[in-house]
């Protein structure tokens, strides 16, 4: 009978879900709010129940985070975070790291437990994708530059809510994070993000094209589908959770060059997935737990508008934007939504927070979302009412400053140099990435299938070293590369800080030591990281200094091949990341 049960629930969930998108729509309020509502109304607490069963209600959620995450990830794009820029980027972490110490700050005032004022700072540090972009689309916005300002933020805080979901939930699971737990933790993040994100960047979308050439929606969609599904259960068999997979799987679907049609496709499943999350949402609320905590809601909600307004406002301020874009950024980030609820959710799953977090958790939400189409329409007043009453001595001082960041932009030849500045220093931080990733793999295949080993007669000494061993030759490509970018660095630095005026006859012998220590230097550093991420797997020293010296021969012998080797897979990766806008 449970598969009738299911049925009849997700019907009705899906008829009060169409009523409330015709009538919220009638009223101009936010939908997203009538969703939520919805559910309430329908939900186990409310007389004349209509959804009642538990497992219905955690399906129906399940199934609509990772489709709704997964259409997030698809709108998130890779190439969308490297537009960002960094001063949009610092403002996120910083930001976001304003509100989870804020956050926890009120749960302790509030004397909650430490977990749960550790979630309530995650629930309140991130915005609603959702929330802001359909306020900007309703109000026809999205063109203006403090658009997007704020669309560069929202991804920013995607990319935060990775790491965040990831911690969130090894504090959940061990209580508290410790100095080795959190390292481990980093190295299992890298490990799925890292590699994952690499390897489906240079795999993934040139699959989800070439199934796009057969110019079949139903065959692309399915596809596209099966490798949202089974990212999520990849993701849960590492020890994550699915929003998280399903996130990543819809961040590398979107480089393929057929995103635009993916995204076309996929579209009505993201508003319909959409409903049935915001709904399940409303279905787990007791309305006589929301009533108890309204004043805690009503003033965290309130903190929420005024932190996430100052704090983004400030911050896009010092990056070098005018006051008026400044503020109208701000007022668009003063929201939490579906990240927020997804946090929520986790903790309850884990049982590691109290019951009320949640109610809690919406009730701000909601409030926000009723709050941010009114900020929307009122921003150009308040901005006009703020430089009215702001001392003309601190305006001047604001238009000061502004001149002065421009002047700082490098211009002519020194943008061309910052530009190969960034260049090489990206490669470089890619190739050590992708290293310590090889070596974070080997010590996790060590901790978890060492039965595996055990059967086919390995002892432990004869395992690490083949794992080692694998992991050592498989990263020489990348070494090789981040020796040969460190040289490129350490040239051009050395052409640039030792000038001849200085020097005298000696610049060029000083500029050749420069050159050849910036790359040994930089090797010797990604040796000492090596080093301490492989303790785990490392063999007996004798075995260790053959298998580094077999290393070096095989670089000299083959160096050219392995330096074509890893130009195909950085021309591959770099095709996929810099594809034309679809």
């Amino acid at each position: 009978m449970h598969e009738i049960g299911f049925i009849r629930d997700l019907a009705i969930v899906m008829i009060v879900a169409g009523a409330t998108t015709i009538v919220f729509q009638r009223m101009r309020q936010p939908v997203l709010l009538g969703y939520i509502l919805a559910g309430v109304l329908i939900g186990p607490h409310t007389p004349g129940v209509l959804v009642g069963d538990a497992r219905a209600i955690d399906d129906i959620s399940n199934l609509g985070v990772v489709l709704l995450m997964f259409t997030l990830g698809l709108e998130f794009s890779v190439r969308k975070l490297r537009q960002v820029g960094i001063g949009v980027l610092a403002v996120a972490v910083a930001e976001v790291g304003l509100m989870l110490w804020i956050g926890y700050g009120i749960g302790g005032l509030f004397g909650w437990s430490g977990t749960d004022a550790l979630f309530l700072g995650a629930i309140i540090s991130l915005s609603s994708t959702m929330v802001a972009t359909r306020t900007l689309a309703e109000s026809g916005q999205r063109q203006q530059k403090f658009a997007q300002l704020v669309t560069g933020l929202l991804v920013a805080e995607d990319m935060l809510t990775i790491v965040m979901l990831t911690l969130l939930t090894a504090v959940a699971i061990g209580g508290s994070v410790q100095a080795d737990t959190a390292l481990a933790l980093v190295g299992h993040l890298g490990l799925f993000v890292i590699v994952g994100m690499i390897l489906g960047l240079l795999l993934l979308p040139r699959l989800v094209d070439y199934v796009a050439s057969f110019d079949r929606d139903e065959t692309l969609l399915v596809s596209v589908l099966g490798i949202c599904f089974g990212a999520s259960l990849f993701a849960v068999w590492m020890g994550f959770s699915v929003a998280l997979g399903a996130f990543l799987a819809g961040a590398v679907v979107a480089e393929s060059r057929s995103v635009g049609r993916v995204l076309h496709l996929v579209e009505p499943l993201r508003d319909m997935f959409a409903a049935l999350f915001f709904v399940a949402i409303g279905l787990k609320i007791d309305p006589a737990m929301l009533l108890q905590y309204a004043l805690p809601a009503l003033l965290i909600a309130t903190v929420v508008i005024v932190g996430k307004t100052l704090a983004c406002s400030l911050g896009i301020f010092i990056v070098g934007h005018d006051p008026r874009t400044a503020l109208r950024s701000g007022l668009g980030m003063a929201q939490i939504g579906e990240f927020s609820f997804v946090i929520a959710t986790l903790g309850l799953s884990l049982g590691v927070v109290s019951d009320f977090i949640y109610p809690i958790a919406v009730a701000v939400s909601v409030l926000c979302m009723a709050a941010s189409p009114y900020l929307n329409r009122s921003a150009e007043s308040l901005a006009n009412g703020l430089r009215r009453v702001t001392p003309r001595s601190l305006i001047l001082l604001a238009n000061s400053y502004n001149g002065w960041l421009e002047n700082l932009k490098p211009v002519n030849e020194n943008a061309a140099i910052a530009a190969i500045f960034r260049r090489l220093l990206w490669h470089i931080g890619i190739n050590v990435l992708l290293v310590v990733a090889l070596f974070i793999v080997g010590a996790y295949v060590n901790a978890h299938n060492w039965s595996w080993f055990s059967k086919l007669g390995i002892d432990r000494e004869l395992r690490h070293t083949l794992i080692w061993a694998c992991a050592l030759f498989l990263s020489l490509p990348m070494l090789i590369a981040v020796y040969r970018k460190a040289e490129a660095l350490g040239m051009v630095l050395a052409e640039l800080g030792i000038r001849e005026r200085f020097a005298g006859s000696y610049t060029q012998a000083i500029r050749n030591v420069l050159a050849r220590v910036i790359p040994l230097a930089t090797l010797l550093a990604l040796a000492l990281l090596v080093s301490g991420l492989s303790s785990a797997i490392l063999p007996p020293r004798g075995i260790a200094l053959s298998l580094v010296v077999l290393v070096v021969v095989v670089a000299v012998v083959l160096w050219r091949g392995l330096v074509r080797m890893h130009a195909r897979l950085q021309a591959a990766l770099k095709e996929t990341l810099e594809k034309p806008d679809p």
